[in-house]
């Protein structure tokens, strides 16, 4: 779990690159800064649009011989969208970065809240 903070996105980045080091098949560098962005725009999105002050998130990674999926939940039932991209706006374009480095991701309702998650092909 990380509390709301401005350092939430770096210490979920270096809670995913530990369990990830210590994972049987290690990722290649590119591959592990594909799934640390994506985990760094999540929680980012996550804490702006799901989560009031207090609340918290949880990061949860699972992995196979095929794919890393990272999942984040939150305590908000409302699903992320895409913006429309502007070269104007220097927020709202976390999902689209999501959708580009990730082999597919989604959004599934929880008991509490929802968990948006992306997978990454190993």
């Amino acid at each position: 779990m990380f509390p709301k903070s401005n350092e939430a996105p770096a210490q979920a980045r270096a809670y995913v690159r530990d369990l990830l080091a210590h994972d049987d098949a290690p990722l290649d560098d590119e591959r592990l800064d594909d799934v640390l962005l994506i985990v760094s725009e999540l929680v980012t999105n996550a804490y702006r649009y799901g989560t009031e002050p207090e609340e918290s998130v949880l990061v949860a990674v699972l992995t196979t011989a095929e794919r890393v999926r990272v999942e984040v939940h939150d305590p908000r039932r409302t699903r992320p969208h895409m913006r429309n991209e502007s070269g104007e706006r220097a927020r709202g374009r976390g999902l689209h970065i999501v959708d580009s480095l990730a082999a597919r991701w989604g959004t599934d309702d929880r008991p509490f809240g929802k968990a948006v998650w992306a997978e990454v092909k190993r």
